[in-house]
Protein backbone atom coordinates (compact mmCIF):
# COMPACT_ATOMS: atom_id res chain seq x y z
CA UNK A 1 0.00 0.00 0.00
CA UNK A 2 2.83 2.33 0.98
CA UNK A 3 4.72 1.50 -2.21
CA UNK A 4 1.66 2.14 -4.35
CA UNK A 5 1.14 5.50 -2.65
CA UNK A 6 4.73 6.48 -3.30
CA UNK A 7 4.48 5.35 -6.93
CA UNK A 8 1.31 7.42 -7.43
CA UNK A 9 2.99 10.48 -5.89
CA UNK A 10 6.02 10.06 -8.14
CA UNK A 11 3.82 9.71 -11.23
CA UNK A 12 1.86 12.83 -10.29
CA UNK A 13 5.08 14.79 -9.74
CA UNK A 14 6.47 13.64 -13.09
CA UNK A 15 3.23 14.59 -14.84
CA UNK A 16 3.31 18.07 -13.29
CA UNK A 17 6.96 18.52 -14.28
CA UNK A 18 6.14 17.40 -17.84
CA UNK A 19 3.26 19.90 -18.04
CA UNK A 20 5.49 22.68 -16.75
CA UNK A 21 8.17 21.77 -19.29
CA UNK A 22 5.69 21.82 -22.18
CA UNK A 23 4.09 25.06 -21.02
CA UNK A 24 7.41 26.82 -20.48
CA UNK A 25 8.50 25.73 -23.95
CA UNK A 26 5.77 27.76 -25.64
CA UNK A 27 7.55 30.71 -27.23
CA UNK A 28 6.26 33.94 -28.69
CA UNK A 29 6.16 32.43 -32.17
CA UNK A 30 4.28 29.32 -31.08
CA UNK A 31 1.68 31.09 -28.90
CA UNK A 32 -0.96 31.05 -31.63
CA UNK A 33 -0.38 27.34 -32.17
CA UNK A 34 -0.82 26.80 -28.43
CA UNK A 35 -4.17 28.63 -28.46
CA UNK A 36 -5.24 26.46 -31.38
CA UNK A 37 -4.19 23.37 -29.45
CA UNK A 38 -6.22 24.48 -26.43
CA UNK A 39 -9.22 25.07 -28.65
CA UNK A 40 -8.82 21.64 -30.28
CA UNK A 41 -8.66 20.15 -26.79
CA UNK A 42 -11.97 21.81 -25.92
CA UNK A 43 -13.60 20.17 -28.95
CA UNK A 44 -12.24 16.78 -27.96
CA UNK A 45 -13.58 17.22 -24.42
CA UNK A 46 -16.97 18.27 -25.83
CA UNK A 47 -17.13 15.24 -28.09
CA UNK A 48 -16.11 12.81 -25.32
CA UNK A 49 -18.64 14.27 -22.87
CA UNK A 50 -21.32 14.11 -25.54
CA UNK A 51 -20.78 10.36 -25.66
CA UNK A 52 -20.30 9.51 -21.97
CA UNK A 53 -21.63 12.30 -19.72
CA UNK A 54 -25.39 11.78 -20.09
CA UNK A 55 -25.80 9.11 -17.34
CA UNK A 56 -23.81 11.26 -14.88
CA UNK A 57 -25.66 14.47 -15.68
CA UNK A 58 -29.00 12.74 -15.12
CA UNK A 59 -28.01 12.43 -11.45
CA UNK A 60 -27.13 16.14 -10.95
CA UNK A 61 -30.17 17.73 -9.24
CA UNK A 62 -29.72 21.30 -10.56
CA UNK A 63 -29.52 19.95 -14.14
CA UNK A 64 -32.11 17.18 -14.02
CA UNK A 65 -34.80 18.88 -11.96
CA UNK A 66 -37.60 18.00 -14.37
CA UNK A 67 -40.71 16.06 -13.41
CA UNK A 68 -39.94 13.77 -16.34
CA UNK A 69 -36.31 13.07 -17.25
CA UNK A 70 -35.49 14.29 -20.81
CA UNK A 71 -34.14 11.89 -23.40
CA UNK A 72 -30.43 11.11 -23.69
CA UNK A 73 -29.86 13.56 -26.55
CA UNK A 74 -30.91 16.49 -24.33
CA UNK A 75 -28.12 15.71 -21.87
CA UNK A 76 -25.61 15.19 -24.70
CA UNK A 77 -26.44 18.61 -26.10
CA UNK A 78 -26.33 20.19 -22.64
CA UNK A 79 -22.84 18.76 -21.95
CA UNK A 80 -21.48 20.16 -25.22
CA UNK A 81 -23.03 23.58 -24.58
CA UNK A 82 -21.56 23.79 -21.07
CA UNK A 83 -18.03 23.05 -22.29
CA UNK A 84 -18.54 25.51 -25.14
CA UNK A 85 -19.70 28.21 -22.72
CA UNK A 86 -16.58 27.75 -20.59
CA UNK A 87 -14.41 27.98 -23.72
CA UNK A 88 -16.34 31.03 -24.91
CA UNK A 89 -15.89 32.84 -21.57
CA UNK A 90 -12.17 32.01 -21.50
CA UNK A 91 -11.44 33.54 -24.90
CA UNK A 92 -13.89 36.42 -24.42
CA UNK A 93 -12.16 37.44 -21.19
CA UNK A 94 -8.81 37.38 -23.00
CA UNK A 95 -10.30 39.42 -25.86
CA UNK A 96 -11.50 42.09 -23.43
CA UNK A 97 -8.17 42.18 -21.59
CA UNK A 98 -6.23 42.59 -24.85
CA UNK A 99 -8.23 45.54 -26.16
CA UNK A 100 -5.87 48.40 -27.09
CA UNK A 101 -2.57 46.49 -27.13
CA UNK A 102 -0.50 48.32 -29.75
CA UNK A 103 3.12 47.37 -29.08
CA UNK A 104 5.17 44.68 -27.39
CA UNK A 105 6.11 47.00 -24.54
CA UNK A 106 2.57 46.71 -23.20
CA UNK A 107 2.54 44.34 -20.17
CA UNK A 108 -0.45 42.58 -21.68
CA UNK A 109 1.75 41.41 -24.55
CA UNK A 110 3.55 39.11 -22.12
CA UNK A 111 0.20 37.88 -20.85
CA UNK A 112 -0.87 37.02 -24.40
CA UNK A 113 2.29 35.01 -25.09
CA UNK A 114 3.06 33.64 -21.62
CA UNK A 115 1.51 32.44 -18.38
CA UNK A 116 0.36 29.19 -19.94
CA UNK A 117 0.11 27.18 -16.74
CA UNK A 118 -2.22 29.82 -15.31
CA UNK A 119 -4.24 29.87 -18.54
CA UNK A 120 -4.70 26.11 -18.67
CA UNK A 121 -5.76 26.02 -15.01
CA UNK A 122 -8.17 28.93 -15.58
CA UNK A 123 -9.65 27.20 -18.61
CA UNK A 124 -10.20 23.98 -16.64
CA UNK A 125 -11.83 25.88 -13.77
CA UNK A 126 -14.17 27.75 -16.13
CA UNK A 127 -15.26 24.56 -17.87
CA UNK A 128 -15.91 22.79 -14.56
CA UNK A 129 -17.85 25.76 -13.17
CA UNK A 130 -20.20 25.67 -16.16
CA UNK A 131 -21.62 22.38 -14.88
CA UNK A 132 -22.83 24.19 -11.75
CA UNK A 133 -24.89 26.75 -13.69
CA UNK A 134 -28.69 26.47 -13.95
CA UNK A 135 -30.26 25.28 -17.20
CA UNK A 136 -31.74 28.73 -17.95
CA UNK A 137 -28.28 30.23 -18.50
CA UNK A 138 -27.27 27.36 -20.79
CA UNK A 139 -30.51 27.77 -22.75
CA UNK A 140 -29.78 31.48 -23.23
CA UNK A 141 -26.24 30.67 -24.39
CA UNK A 142 -27.67 28.15 -26.84
CA UNK A 143 -29.85 30.89 -28.37
CA UNK A 144 -27.06 33.43 -28.80
CA UNK A 145 -24.71 30.73 -30.11
CA UNK A 146 -26.74 30.52 -33.31
CA UNK A 147 -26.13 34.23 -33.98
CA UNK A 148 -22.47 33.94 -32.97
CA UNK A 149 -22.04 31.02 -35.34
CA UNK A 150 -23.45 33.12 -38.17
CA UNK A 151 -20.90 35.85 -37.41
CA UNK A 152 -18.11 33.28 -37.45
CA UNK A 153 -19.20 32.00 -40.86
CA UNK A 154 -19.30 35.58 -42.14
CA UNK A 155 -15.73 36.13 -40.91
CA UNK A 156 -14.72 32.95 -42.74
CA UNK A 157 -16.16 34.31 -45.96
CA UNK A 158 -14.36 37.66 -45.58
CA UNK A 159 -11.07 35.88 -44.87
CA UNK A 160 -11.53 33.70 -47.94
CA UNK A 161 -12.17 36.73 -50.15
CA UNK A 162 -9.10 38.45 -48.69
CA UNK A 163 -6.99 35.35 -49.36
CA UNK A 164 -8.20 34.84 -52.95
CA UNK A 165 -7.73 38.48 -53.98
CA UNK A 166 -4.28 38.51 -52.35
CA UNK A 167 -3.33 35.31 -54.18
CA UNK A 168 -4.41 36.79 -57.51
CA UNK A 169 -2.63 40.11 -56.93
CA UNK A 170 0.60 38.34 -56.00
CA UNK A 171 0.74 36.22 -59.15
CA UNK A 172 -0.31 39.08 -61.41
CA UNK A 173 2.32 41.26 -59.74
CA UNK A 174 5.12 39.02 -61.03
CA UNK A 175 4.13 40.15 -64.55
CA UNK A 176 5.67 37.08 -66.20
CA UNK A 177 4.23 34.68 -68.75
CA UNK A 178 4.76 31.66 -66.47
CA UNK A 179 2.53 33.12 -63.73
CA UNK A 180 -0.16 34.11 -66.21
CA UNK A 181 -0.20 30.53 -67.51
CA UNK A 182 -0.35 29.30 -63.90
CA UNK A 183 -3.35 31.56 -63.30
CA UNK A 184 -5.11 30.14 -66.34
CA UNK A 185 -4.35 26.50 -65.40
CA UNK A 186 -5.53 26.90 -61.80
CA UNK A 187 -8.67 28.68 -62.96
CA UNK A 188 -9.38 25.98 -65.53
CA UNK A 189 -8.92 23.21 -62.95
CA UNK A 190 -11.25 25.00 -60.53
CA UNK A 191 -13.97 25.41 -63.15
CA UNK A 192 -13.66 21.79 -64.30
CA UNK A 193 -13.88 20.73 -60.67
CA UNK A 194 -16.93 22.98 -60.19
CA UNK A 195 -18.95 21.43 -63.03
CA UNK A 196 -17.84 17.83 -62.39
CA UNK A 197 -18.67 18.21 -58.69
CA UNK A 198 -22.06 19.68 -59.63
CA UNK A 199 -22.75 16.61 -61.77
CA UNK A 200 -22.10 14.39 -58.76
CA UNK A 201 -24.46 16.55 -56.69
CA UNK A 202 -27.26 15.93 -59.18
CA UNK A 203 -26.48 12.20 -59.07
CA UNK A 204 -26.30 11.95 -55.25
CA UNK A 205 -29.04 14.31 -54.13
CA UNK A 206 -31.71 14.14 -56.85
CA UNK A 207 -32.41 10.39 -57.09
CA UNK A 208 -34.88 9.24 -59.73
CA UNK A 209 -38.41 8.60 -58.60
CA UNK A 210 -38.27 11.26 -55.89
CA UNK A 211 -39.53 14.84 -55.86
CA UNK A 212 -36.32 16.68 -54.97
CA UNK A 213 -37.15 20.17 -56.19
CA UNK A 214 -35.45 21.86 -53.22
CA UNK A 215 -32.14 20.08 -53.81
CA UNK A 216 -32.35 20.84 -57.53
CA UNK A 217 -32.97 24.50 -56.73
CA UNK A 218 -29.89 24.65 -54.47
CA UNK A 219 -27.61 23.07 -57.09
CA UNK A 220 -28.92 25.17 -59.99
CA UNK A 221 -28.54 28.39 -57.98
CA UNK A 222 -24.93 27.44 -57.26
CA UNK A 223 -24.25 26.92 -60.97
CA UNK A 224 -25.88 30.27 -61.77
CA UNK A 225 -23.51 31.93 -59.30
CA UNK A 226 -20.54 30.24 -61.00
CA UNK A 227 -21.54 31.62 -64.42
CA UNK A 228 -22.31 35.03 -62.92
CA UNK A 229 -18.88 35.21 -61.27
CA UNK A 230 -17.15 34.62 -64.61
CA UNK A 231 -19.34 37.09 -66.54
CA UNK A 232 -18.89 39.91 -64.03
CA UNK A 233 -15.16 39.28 -63.47
CA UNK A 234 -14.38 39.28 -67.21
CA UNK A 235 -16.49 42.33 -68.02
CA UNK A 236 -14.27 45.14 -69.40
CA UNK A 237 -15.68 47.68 -66.95
CA UNK A 238 -14.83 45.51 -63.94
CA UNK A 239 -11.27 44.68 -64.94
CA UNK A 240 -11.32 41.61 -62.73
CA UNK A 241 -9.55 38.27 -62.87
CA UNK A 242 -10.80 34.77 -63.55
CA UNK A 243 -8.82 33.17 -60.69
CA UNK A 244 -10.91 34.54 -57.78
CA UNK A 245 -14.10 33.78 -59.74
CA UNK A 246 -13.09 30.15 -60.31
CA UNK A 247 -11.95 29.55 -56.71
CA UNK A 248 -15.14 31.08 -55.29
CA UNK A 249 -17.23 28.98 -57.69
CA UNK A 250 -15.60 25.79 -56.44
CA UNK A 251 -16.03 26.92 -52.83
CA UNK A 252 -19.73 27.62 -53.34
CA UNK A 253 -20.20 24.16 -54.85
CA UNK A 254 -18.44 22.68 -51.83
CA UNK A 255 -20.77 24.60 -49.51
CA UNK A 256 -23.73 23.28 -51.48
CA UNK A 257 -22.41 19.72 -51.11
CA UNK A 258 -21.81 20.12 -47.36
CA UNK A 259 -25.34 21.52 -47.00
CA UNK A 260 -26.97 18.65 -48.90
CA UNK A 261 -24.81 16.09 -47.09
CA UNK A 262 -26.10 17.54 -43.80
CA UNK A 263 -29.68 16.60 -44.67
CA UNK A 264 -31.17 13.99 -42.32
CA UNK A 265 -30.14 10.46 -43.24
CA UNK A 266 -33.78 9.36 -43.49
CA UNK A 267 -34.60 12.10 -46.03
CA UNK A 268 -35.43 10.38 -49.33
CA UNK A 269 -33.52 12.93 -51.44
CA UNK A 270 -30.29 12.42 -49.52
CA UNK A 271 -28.41 9.88 -51.60
CA UNK A 272 -26.12 9.18 -48.66
CA UNK A 273 -28.94 7.80 -46.51
CA UNK A 274 -28.25 4.28 -47.78
CA UNK A 275 -24.88 4.45 -46.06
CA UNK A 276 -26.14 5.77 -42.72
CA UNK A 277 -25.34 2.45 -41.02
CA UNK A 278 -21.72 2.76 -42.11
CA UNK A 279 -20.95 5.76 -39.92
CA UNK A 280 -18.45 4.26 -37.52
CA UNK A 281 -16.38 5.80 -34.74
CA UNK A 282 -13.54 6.29 -37.21
CA UNK A 283 -15.80 8.23 -39.58
CA UNK A 284 -17.02 10.44 -36.76
CA UNK A 285 -13.43 11.04 -35.67
CA UNK A 286 -12.51 12.10 -39.21
CA UNK A 287 -15.48 14.48 -39.29
CA UNK A 288 -14.44 16.03 -35.99
CA UNK A 289 -10.83 16.44 -37.13
CA UNK A 290 -12.06 18.17 -40.30
CA UNK A 291 -14.14 20.53 -38.19
CA UNK A 292 -11.17 21.30 -35.92
CA UNK A 293 -8.88 22.02 -38.87
CA UNK A 294 -11.47 24.30 -40.46
CA UNK A 295 -12.01 26.32 -37.29
CA UNK A 296 -8.30 26.48 -36.43
CA UNK A 297 -7.42 27.63 -39.96
CA UNK A 298 -9.91 30.47 -39.68
CA UNK A 299 -8.41 31.61 -36.38
CA UNK A 300 -4.82 31.43 -37.65
CA UNK A 301 -5.76 33.13 -40.92
CA UNK A 302 -7.54 35.84 -38.93
CA UNK A 303 -4.41 36.32 -36.86
CA UNK A 304 -2.35 37.06 -39.98
CA UNK A 305 -4.92 38.89 -42.10
CA UNK A 306 -3.77 42.29 -43.27
CA UNK A 307 -7.31 43.45 -43.89
CA UNK A 308 -9.14 42.59 -40.69
CA UNK A 309 -6.69 42.52 -37.86
CA UNK A 310 -3.56 44.56 -38.37
CA UNK A 311 -3.73 47.69 -36.24
CA UNK A 312 -2.65 51.00 -37.81
CA UNK A 313 0.67 50.92 -35.96
CA UNK A 314 1.66 47.41 -37.08
CA UNK A 315 4.44 46.73 -39.60
CA UNK A 316 1.88 45.18 -41.95
CA UNK A 317 0.02 48.44 -42.03
CA UNK A 318 3.10 50.15 -43.42
CA UNK A 319 4.27 52.23 -40.46
CA UNK A 320 7.96 52.79 -39.83
CA UNK A 321 9.88 51.27 -36.95
CA UNK A 322 10.14 53.47 -33.85
CA UNK A 323 13.54 54.96 -33.13
CA UNK A 324 14.54 55.70 -29.53
CA UNK A 325 17.55 57.99 -29.02
CA UNK A 326 19.36 56.08 -26.23
CA UNK A 327 23.10 56.31 -25.60
CA UNK A 328 23.62 52.69 -24.62
CA UNK A 329 23.41 50.56 -27.77
CA UNK A 330 22.41 47.36 -25.98
CA UNK A 331 19.66 49.12 -24.05
CA UNK A 332 18.57 50.87 -27.22
CA UNK A 333 18.34 47.57 -29.08
CA UNK A 334 16.39 45.97 -26.24
CA UNK A 335 14.06 48.96 -25.97
CA UNK A 336 13.44 48.91 -29.71
CA UNK A 337 12.62 45.21 -29.53
CA UNK A 338 10.07 45.85 -26.79
CA UNK A 339 8.57 48.85 -28.56
CA UNK A 340 7.86 47.00 -31.80
CA UNK A 341 4.20 47.30 -32.79
CA UNK A 342 2.20 44.10 -32.60
CA UNK A 343 1.70 42.35 -35.94
CA UNK A 344 -2.00 41.55 -35.38
CA UNK A 345 -4.84 42.43 -33.06
CA UNK A 346 -4.70 40.15 -30.04
CA UNK A 347 -8.22 41.12 -29.04
CA UNK A 348 -9.72 40.19 -32.41
CA UNK A 349 -7.71 36.98 -32.48
CA UNK A 350 -9.32 35.83 -29.23
CA UNK A 351 -12.71 37.03 -30.43
CA UNK A 352 -12.40 34.66 -33.40
CA UNK A 353 -11.96 31.78 -30.96
CA UNK A 354 -14.98 32.97 -28.96
CA UNK A 355 -17.17 32.84 -32.05
CA UNK A 356 -15.59 29.54 -33.09
CA UNK A 357 -16.56 28.09 -29.70
CA UNK A 358 -20.20 28.85 -30.46
CA UNK A 359 -19.88 27.50 -34.00
CA UNK A 360 -18.27 24.22 -32.91
CA UNK A 361 -21.00 23.69 -30.30
CA UNK A 362 -23.64 24.04 -32.99
CA UNK A 363 -21.79 21.54 -35.20
CA UNK A 364 -21.50 18.94 -32.45
CA UNK A 365 -25.16 19.27 -31.48
CA UNK A 366 -26.66 19.46 -34.98
CA UNK A 367 -27.55 23.11 -34.25
CA UNK A 368 -29.31 21.90 -31.09
CA UNK A 369 -31.87 19.86 -32.98
CA UNK A 370 -32.71 16.19 -32.95
CA UNK A 371 -33.57 14.59 -36.28
CA UNK A 372 -33.79 10.81 -36.22
CA UNK A 373 -30.28 9.38 -36.16
CA UNK A 374 -28.74 12.83 -36.59
CA UNK A 375 -27.97 13.14 -32.94
CA UNK A 376 -25.26 10.51 -33.35
CA UNK A 377 -23.57 12.37 -36.20
CA UNK A 378 -21.59 15.58 -36.49
CA UNK A 379 -23.24 18.57 -38.16
CA UNK A 380 -26.45 16.93 -39.43
CA UNK A 381 -29.96 18.44 -39.53
CA UNK A 382 -32.06 20.97 -41.41
CA UNK A 383 -30.68 24.02 -39.54
CA UNK A 384 -27.18 23.00 -40.65
CA UNK A 385 -28.43 22.67 -44.24
CA UNK A 386 -29.85 26.18 -44.31
CA UNK A 387 -26.83 27.70 -42.57
CA UNK A 388 -24.57 26.23 -45.26
CA UNK A 389 -26.83 27.37 -48.09
CA UNK A 390 -27.18 30.91 -46.73
CA UNK A 391 -23.39 31.03 -46.21
CA UNK A 392 -22.91 30.13 -49.88
CA UNK A 393 -25.31 32.85 -50.96
CA UNK A 394 -23.58 35.36 -48.67
CA UNK A 395 -20.24 34.37 -50.20
CA UNK A 396 -21.61 35.01 -53.68
CA UNK A 397 -23.09 38.38 -52.66
CA UNK A 398 -19.85 39.56 -51.00
CA UNK A 399 -17.71 38.50 -53.96
CA UNK A 400 -19.96 40.25 -56.48
CA UNK A 401 -20.00 43.31 -54.23
CA UNK A 402 -16.18 43.32 -54.12
CA UNK A 403 -16.18 43.44 -57.94
CA UNK A 404 -18.98 45.96 -58.46
CA UNK A 405 -18.41 48.35 -55.54
CA UNK A 406 -15.46 50.21 -57.15
CA UNK A 407 -17.65 50.86 -60.21
CA UNK A 408 -20.77 51.89 -58.30
CA UNK A 409 -18.83 54.13 -55.90
CA UNK A 410 -15.74 55.31 -57.79
CA UNK A 411 -15.05 58.15 -55.33
CA UNK A 412 -14.49 55.71 -52.45
CA UNK A 413 -11.53 53.41 -51.81
CA UNK A 414 -12.13 49.65 -51.52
Amino acid sequence: MWAASCLASCCAACACDACRTVVSGISRRSARIAYCGLFALSLMVSWILREVAAPLMEKIPWINHFHQTPNREWFETDAVLRVSLGNFLFFTILAVIMVGVKNQKDPRDSLHHGGWMMKVISWCILVILMFFLPNEIISFYESISKFGSGLFLLVQVVLLLDFVHGWNDKWVGFDEQFWYIALFVVSLVCYVGTFVFSGFLFYWFTPSGQDCGLNTFFIVMTLIFAFLFAIVALHPAVNGSILPASVLSLYCVYLCYSALASEPREYECNGLHKHSKAFSTGTLTLGLITTVLSVVYSAVRAGSSTTLLSPPSSPRAGSGKPLLPLDNKDEEKEEKEKSKPVSYSYSFFHLIFSLASMYSAMLLTGWSTSVGESGKLVDVGWPSVWVRIVTGWATAALFLWSLLAPILFPEREF
